[in-house]
């Protein structure tokens, strides 16, 4: 057997360069490059290993693990899970930080592959620096936290281990049903041992994607099944993107007269104008969606996990008939709410299952339901961009909370924007190829109704583990994976000020970034929740400590965010106007570095629910009357909801 003597780390970097994917007959790169923070966990280890011969790795500078490591993510949803980003950092603390966004990529299902440095194998410095010592069990360290986190986890404790577990670590990269994080905990004195590897294990690697049929047994029960009904919906989810099945999507609801409904994940995936399409459903869905799911008698769910915001915690199907049929590549998913299930890649057996219904002649018994729906909606869409704060009688969308402290605001922020009606200007301010990302807050569930995306993977919403802070460090990564669109990352203050650090990446890499920011002056989307369910305003608001109560409710605090980003070198402007927002959002287009634009909202003026109910825990002992009722409430939804 040929072997080459390298180093763990040199041997890693010889290994990643090697590694293809295929789908469709089309053969590209699977690893884009490698996000680094350097520490002594891996900089003379892996990191001599990058500068000596990195190959064709591009090697980016990081500025926060947790941020770098959400850019990873949000580059390979972008490119949808075709191609990935590694990330390494030190031992200790820089590896804790990648924690979050390993859980980002497991709950998304998106690869990304984490590569923390660890404490030594030979235990001869034990504790190193940065090492926790646990005196039941000399083997944990920091990296096995990742555990519960990863869909595979492995460490290398020997050189030669790191054949069999880079092997496992593609399998898990390159599987559409159970992908997500990978981690190889890497202990720094191992990465620079020494060995003879075998010459074959740095062959050109070609991982085939392939798109798994649906068995007859399977097509045979959900052609049964849709026969039977009379009004189906399809719920769009986030595999139909990564499948690429979006135009076998319109063709199966045009044949059938099916009305389509979005997830977070599968808004993009077809065009919001396209007139089966009703749009968001859920918790954070629109009237119109929301409506149909409630009178349908079978749910068709396409590349979705049927989380509780899409369902309304299991409620929001109300056909006492109901059925469930789902197309999905994971049997995990795919056996979801005692559904009929189809096994396989989303386009394939749309295509399939369509070419059995025209057999049959199957259409739904769907009239004028659909085009009212949309029409009911999209008269509130236009009530919805239109809102204007009036000093003199002005009721929010989210009334009864804080009305009377809305001038309080108004006057701190220096303006009367409201969040719905910025997010209706946008929509005719930006670019159809542009790329919107989101991730927490109040701004998913006001996208999900209000964006209107007509161009394919321009919507990018985490919102499998809703991360804030995800948003421009994910910003950032959809510029990498596409560099000649435009890319809008919409975050929350609250959001801004637990992550931004990668915007000193963008500009480092030159490339541009766009922050809409929109800041009300506290964490609006909880501060709903809990004065929603009976509390009062309880630390969600950004006020300072009154010396008098000695509580968080004195004056509040007016950061200028545009300041902030400047001293980065970032091209900001402050937005109080919607005269302003226009003239903002052209000269930001004509930039060439990262921008951002602190735009001043009103709280409480984001869109309100439409119809789902999200199971939240609510005190059962209380002395306020809100949470009381809140409480029996509850309680009645939990009657009517599926308990599994």
């Amino acid at each position: 057997m040929t072997t080459i003597r390298l180093t763990t780390a040199q041997a890693l970097v010889r290994f990643l360069n090697q590694q293809y994917i295929e789908l469709d007959g089309q053969q590209e790169r699977f690893i884009k490059g490698v996000f680094t923070i350097f520490g002594h966990g891996n900089v003379l280890g892996l990191g001599q290993a990058l500068e000596e011969a990195s190959g064709e790795l591009e090697v980016y500078q990081g500025r926060n693990e947790q941020g770098m490591a959400h850019a990873a993510v949000a580059f390979a949803k972008q490119k949808r899970r075709r191609q990935i980003c590694a990330c390494t950092s030190s031992v200790g603390p820089g590896a804790a930080n990648m924690i979050t966004a390993a859980a980002t990529a497991t709950a998304n299902q998106i690869p990304v592959l984490l590569l923390p440095g660890d404490t030594f194998a030979s235990r001869q410095p034990d504790p190193v620096l940065q090492q926790i010592e646990q005196t039941y069990d000399m083997t944990i360290s920091t990296n096995d936290a990742f555990r519960p986190v990863s869909k595979y986890w492995d460490r290398i404790s020997r050189p030669e281990q790191l054949m069999s577990a880079m092997i496992q670590a593609m399998r898990v990269l390159t599987d559409p049903a159970d992908t997500g994080a990978v981690t190889i905990a890497l202990p720094q004195d191992v990465q620079a041992e020494a060995y003879d590897y075998p010459l074959s294990f740095f062959q050109r690697r070609v991982h085939r994607i392939e798109r798994r049929p649906a068995s007859e047994e399977a097509l045979k029960a959900a052609e049964d099944l849709i026969r039977e009904r009379r009004k189906p919906i399809l719920v769009c989810g986030g595999g139909v993107r990564y499948s690429e099945a979006g135009e076998a999507l319109i063709a199966f609801a045009e044949a059938f007269r099916i009305p389509i409904v979005e997830t977070q994940a599968g808004k993009s995936a077809i065009p919001a104008s396209h007139p089966w399409n009703v749009g968001g459903i859920g918790v954070t869905g629109n009237e119109a969606a929301n409506k149909l799911a409630r009178e349908a008698d079978l749910i068709i769910g396409v590349g979705t996990r049927f989380t509780d915001f899409t369902t309304g915690s299991k409620e929001l199907f109300g056909h006492p008939d109901k059925a469930v049929l789902t197309i999905n590549a994971s049997p995990f998913h795919a056996g979801k709410l005692d559904a009929v299930s189809v096994v396989a890649d989303a386009r394939t057996a749309l295509l399939t299952l369509h070419e059995r219904l025209v057999q049959v002649g199957y259409k739904s018994t769907y009239k004028t339901e659909v085009e009212a729906a949309k029409k009911s909606w999209t008269a509130e869409w236009n009530r919805l961009a239109q809102i204007e704060y009036d000093t003199s009688n002005f009721k929010p969308e989210i009334e009864g909370h804080l009305n009377e402290a809305l001038p309080e605001y108004a006057q701190v922020l220096n303006s009367h924007l409201t969040q719905t009606q910025v997010l209706g200007a946008l929509n005719d301010l930006l670019d159809e190829e542009a790329v919107i990302v989101g991730a927490a807050g109040s701004l998913p569930g006001d996208l999900q109704r209000m964006w209107k995306s007509e161009k394919p993977n321009t919507y990018h919403m985490e919102y499998g583990y809703s991360c804030m802070g995800y948003e421009i460090s994910g910003a950032l990564g959809v510029k990498i994976a596409e560099p000649e669109r435009e890319v809008y990352a919409f975050c929350g203050d609250g959001s801004y000020m637990m992550l931004h650090s990668e915007l000193v990446t963008s500009l480092q890499e030159r490339q541009k970034v766009n922050v809409l920011l929109f800041d009300n002056i506290g964490f609006g989307c909880i501060n709903n929740l809990q004065m929603g369910h009976g509390m009062g305003s309880f630390g969600t608001e950004f006020r300072a400590r009154n010396l008098t109560t000695g509580k968080l409710d004195g004056e509040l605090l007016l950061i200028d965010f545009a300041k902030s980003a400047a001293g980065y070198g970032v091209a900001t402007r402050t937005v109080r106007t919607k005269g302003e927002l226009a003239e903002a959002i052209e000269w930001a287009k004509e930039q060439t570095t990262s921008t951002l634009l602190d735009i001043k909202v009103l709280p409480k003026t984001m869109t309100d629910g439409y119809g789902a109910w999200w199971n939240v825990g609510v005190a059962q002992m209380s002395d306020q009357a809100g949470i009381k009722q809140a409480s029996v409430d509850r309680e009645h939804h939990l009657k009517q909801a599926r308990p599994y």
